[in-house]
This record gives C-alpha cells, structure tokens and sequence, in this order.
C-alpha cells in the first residue's frame, strides 16, 4: 500500500472516530456542576476565642446523587484566624444521613452540614474569607454517568479583636 493511500484511510478512521460516539453505551457528564454549595459563616461577626459554626447548604441536581462511598471529604484551605478539630470531614464525621434507594446507598443532603471551629486568639480584625472544597463521587443512574469531582465554596466573615472568655 503506498503511503498517500494509507494517509487518506488513516484521515478517514480518524474522522469516523471523531464523530463516533464516545466508548460503548457511555454519556457525557452533565456540562453543569452537578452540586452546588452554598458556605456560610455563623455568626458572621466573630471576638477572639469564640465558637462558630460553617454552615453548608449542599444541593445536587435533578436526578444526580452523591455515593456514599468512595467518601465525600469537606476540606478546608488554611485559614489563620478560625481552629478547625481536623484538617478535613467525611459524610461520617458530619453525621450526613446514608440512604439507600433501588438497592445503592446515597447520601442524604436535605440539612445543611454544620462544621464547628473556634476563632483563634491571636486573630487580626478584619474581614476575612474561608474557602474551602468538596469532593464526592456523584452518579447519574438514569443518564449513565458517574463522575469524581470537586466543588469549591467560600465565605467571608469578620473578626473584632474583643476576646469571650470561656466558662464562668
């Protein structure tokens, strides 16, 4: 076969394989974030030494869910002024509800997902933004996708340098 008639059939496969549709039976992910997350801080103005709470609003599109497992982590990028427990949370750690539907466990995301942390006491005033992200392993029975993914989030809060002493 001479090289000018094995070019053209290789531009042929190429563009048949181009047009073909991906793998066998696989779609494409939905071309939106299947989750979105809403972050806010409680209560928004913070004294040195005392307690909050992240408080995160977490919806999944119609017909999405979120696996139980791999896990879904919530993580946190450093932050100075507020003292997390642990550096990162599972489904597990939050108290996320894991239900199962058609036989495949999910996670249940109807309540916010509360994170408690405690304003350092050596925080500057000002304002200040947390951020943060989630990663999950989401699937779409219906579409035939599944997807491991991340969902940034932030939120801003303020310190004052007044200090709230514990106990009494």
């Amino acid at each position: 076969m001479n090289s000018q008639r094995r070019s053209i059939i290789v531009a042929l496969a190429a563009a048949v394989l181009a047009l073909a549709p991906a793998g066998t039976g696989a779609r494409p992910a939905p071309r939106e974030d299947p989750v979105k997350v809403e972050c806010r801080i409680n209560p928004l103005r913070l004294s040195r030494g005392e307690e909050g709470r992240v408080v995160l609003s977490i919806s999944v599109l119609e017909g999405v869910v979120i696996n139980a497992q791999p896990p879904f982590v919530v993580e946190f990028s450093p932050c100075e002024e507020l003292v997390f427990p642990k550096n990162f949370y599972t489904a597990s750690d939050l108290g996320v509800e894991v239900v199962e539907e058609n036989g495949r466990e999910r996670l249940s995301l109807k309540k916010p997902v509360e994170i408690p942390f405690t304003v350092d006491l050596k925080a500057k005033r000002n304002v200040h933004v947390l951020e943060g992200r989630l990663r999950y392993f989401v699937t779409s029975v219906k579409d035939g996708w599944c997807l491991k993914t991340s969902t940034k989030f932030s939120a801003t809060f303020s310190t004052r340098l007044t200090v709230i002493q514990k106990g009494g």
